[in-house]
């Protein structure tokens, strides 16, 4: 088997790192992507990679211009990229209500948390069908299960469920050209956005993502995890 290459978005700090550690544990090449280059080098310092196993670069999901440039440059150091983890997110407005929430929230929401991960995928997922392999994981939240949905964080939530309703329809396009594409449910997890309260560390929140991330390939696709189970969406 070659050794893949994996590109992780919103890698300089919580899930995306501990994803970047636990990737790189399975074998494979990691490239941590993160706005702040500085942040990004300082978190693949603290990783103890292999020399040649990890690169931090430059990324910013709400730019496609930045995306361009990121996908040249991991392409250029580590290969073609085999793996995308759509992990950045951020979180606005979480303890007002649907209607105290403003639109500019809602579109600053979504443009990180939906957008930007179409963005991402519209860069990286066609090359992966051109060669017939790719796995796309994208980090959504329980908050975002219509199944259980309730009043928490408006924006947030109704941003990862429209995360969900991508992942869905990216699956279905490219069910045939190698490509498995799953939204995970990391749970509540200690990180910066989690908080201290949170009863999940991050290894057990990245957990399901690596799997996800290293599916063979007749792994499921189109689907919503949690802790290595389908759950509803």
């Amino acid at each position: 088997m070659p050794q893949r290459v994996a590109a992780v978005t919103g890698a300089n700090r919580g899930l995306g790192l501990e994803t970047a550690r636990q990737l790189l544990a399975h074998g494979l090449r990691v490239a941590l992507t993160g706005r702040d280059l500085d942040a990004v080098e300082r978190a693949l310092g603290g990783l103890d990679a292999a020399p040649g196993s990890a690169i931090a670069v430059a990324m910013d999901v709400t730019d496609p211009s930045s995306i361009k440039r990121a996908h040249r440059a991991i392409v250029k150091a580590l290969g073609s990229v085999d793996v995308i983890v759509n992990n950045a997110a951020i979180l606005l407005f979480e303890s007002s209500d649907v209607l105290e929430t403003p639109l500019d929230g809602f579109r600053k929401t979504f443009e990180t948390n939906c957008f930007g991960v179409i963005e991402v995928c519209r860069e990286f997922v066609p090359p992966m069908a051109d060669r017939g392999y790719g796995r796309v994981v994208n980090v959504s939240s329980g908050a975002g299960q219509l199944s259980k949905m309730s009043t928490y964080a408006p924006a947030y939530s109704m941003s990862k469920s429209a995360l969900n309703a991508f992942t869905r329809i990216l699956a279905q396009t490219y069910r045939d050209a190698g490509v498995l594409a799953n939204v995970v449910d990391p749970g509540w997890v200690r990180t910066d956005m989690g908080g201290r309260s949170a009863p999940r560390s991050v290894q057990q929140g990245a957990d399901t993502t690596v799997w996800l991330a290293t599916l063979p390939d007749n792994g499921p696709s189109g689907g919503f995890f949690r802790d290595r189970r389908a759950i509803e969406w």
